[in-house]
């Protein structure tokens, strides 16, 4: 009989690339332009993982159309990466961790809350799509995290049950949706402290990056709990 097919599903924000200073920066020019004054921490701890238009609504009001939405969603992240691109990497390690997981035949997928422009800017600037047999951002789910949706497709699309899949994470609102989701989870430290991630059963490590992290030592940890 053979093995399952084991994943690793990878955030993108702050986790592949750490980026979520500049996307603060932007989201503070934007509300500033609005009139609005946002706290950079408590915003982040409260929106990071969600969608733009879910993040529009909420702070400018239900009223917003899905058109509407769209427009100001694009200003915004038009001027993250007009912030961000001269900046552009992956965190430490990355690219040597994905080498050694797909030599172990463990299947890569992407699975982040950025629309399509981003996941180009992103993925396509640093010449990492190939590697990832799926890729899911917000055009493809309806809700953002921390509902399950983006994780639980990635997965599917590749080939892996939610049991055998470990999800990388550098924000609590993603780390609860893989947690919903039945995986495990890896917390990266590029944005927020340790301490951050101490509430939740379904984290089996956390580290400042990849370096740090063992391909087989992640998969035969376990969670403190069964994830629901």
């Amino acid at each position: 009989m053979s093995n399952p097919q084991r994943a690793f599903i990878f955030d993108m924000d702050g986790t592949i690339v750490d980026n979520m200073a500049f996307h603060t920066k932007s989201w503070v020019a934007f509300f500033e332009r609005r009139g609005h004054q946002i706290d950079p921490d408590e915003f982040f701890r409260a929106t990071a993982g969600r969608q733009g238009h879910e993040i529009m609504r909420h702070y400018l009001g239900e009223h917003l159309t899905k058109e509407e939405s769209a427009q100001l969603d694009f200003e915004k992240e038009s001027l993250y990466r007009e912030l961000y691109a001269p900046h552009l990497a992956t965190v430490r390690g990355f690219d040597q961790f994905i080498a050694n997981a797909k030599r172990g035949g463990v299947a890569l997928a992407v699975a982040t809350a950025a629309p399509n422009d981003n996941i180009t800017f992103t993925l396509d600037g640093l010449d990492l799509r190939g590697h990832f047999r799926a890729v899911v951002g917000a055009a493809d789910v309806a809700r953002g995290k921390p509902n399950p949706d983006v994780f639980l497709l990635a997965a599917e699309r590749s080939g892996a049950l939610p049991a055998h899949s470990i999800v990388f994470e550098d924000a609590p609102l993603g780390v609860e949706a893989a947690r919903r989701a039945g995986m495990r989870a890896v917390a990266l430290t590029t944005t927020l402290p340790a301490e951050a991630f101490a509430e939740f059963d379904n984290v089996i490590c956390i580290a400042r990056d990849f370096s740090e992290l063992d391909i087989e030592q992640l998969f035969a940890a376990a969670p403190a709990a069964t994830a629901i």
